[in-house]
């Protein structure tokens, strides 16, 4: 099934029902393997997501946590990626910790995305050369197409063959550890959350513009099975693709 947005009145109707979606991918993994995974992001709606996702009912006892990036920073600073998770959904939904497996922000960069790479592959029984297949992948998109911790014209938007790396995102001055394009693409759903005013442009793009994920990262999924979660503001610049929600 290739990429299909859906739309909604409010940010928080969006949330609600991209949470919903999330909870329906783990549910229906659970129905035939003992666990399911559930790689997360950050950013500035992921509260709401987090939020909406913890009351649901999941069976977190059997669903282990990963995440898409980090920033350089220890786990309870204020921009940790993993601390609004933990703040919103580990904590509220009594995720088990043995199921939390957090990037470790606090390390020097490339030692936190080496550490990374080799507890994804030990959790995922993984040989040379292959990559995981998170059961869902949620990502936000920034205003300038970002997605994960890979920014425009970034080198590694190339790279289809390593787990996660250590980048420096120049226009923010910032370490952050990230999954690489070939673990978003291996992934066997992706749920996009994005909303906003500011975000109308890149999503267009991503939909509308020709194939360019150096200049819209977030298009690195769009032939791939995934479904974008839109408030009205965040579609409004789109044509006529919308799928009823």
């Amino acid at each position: 099934m290739p990429a299909a947005w859906r739309s909604y009145p409010i940010p928080e109707a969006a949330a609600k029902a991209c949470a919903r979606r999330i909870a329906e991918l783990l549910d229906e993994a659970l129905t035939s393997q003992d666990s399911a995974t559930l790689a997360l992001s950050g950013g500035t709606t992921a509260r709401a997501l987090f939020e909406s996702l913890a009351p649901l009912g999941i069976d977190w006892s059997r669903v282990h946590l990963f995440w898409v990036d980090e920033r350089a920073v220890a786990p309870d600073h204020a921009l940790s990626n993993y601390r609004l998770a933990a703040e919103r959904l580990i904590l509220p939904a009594r995720v088990p910790s043995g199921n939390v497996h957090r990037i470790h922000g606090e390390l020097a960069p490339q030692a936190a995305a080496k550490a990374y790479a080799e507890e994804i592959r030990r959790h995922f029984g993984l040989g040379p050369g292959e990559l995981p297949a998170f059961h869902v992948v949620y990502l936000g998109m920034g205003a300038d197409a970002h997605t994960a911790g890979l920014f425009p014209d970034e080198p590694l938007l190339e790279d289809r063959s390593g787990i996660a790396a250590d980048v420096f995102v120049r226009k923010l001055g910032q370490w952050r550890i990230t999954l690489l394009p070939g673990s978003l693409l291996a992934a066997r759903q992706a749920v996009f959350l994005v909303t906003g005013t500011d975000k109308a442009p890149a999503v267009r793009a991503v939909f509308e513009e020709p194939h360019n994920p150096l200049q819209f990262p977030a298009q690195l999924l769009r032939g791939r099975p995934a479904t974008w979660f839109l408030d009205a503001a965040a579609a409004s610049l789109l044509g006529g693709h919308d799928q009823p929600a």
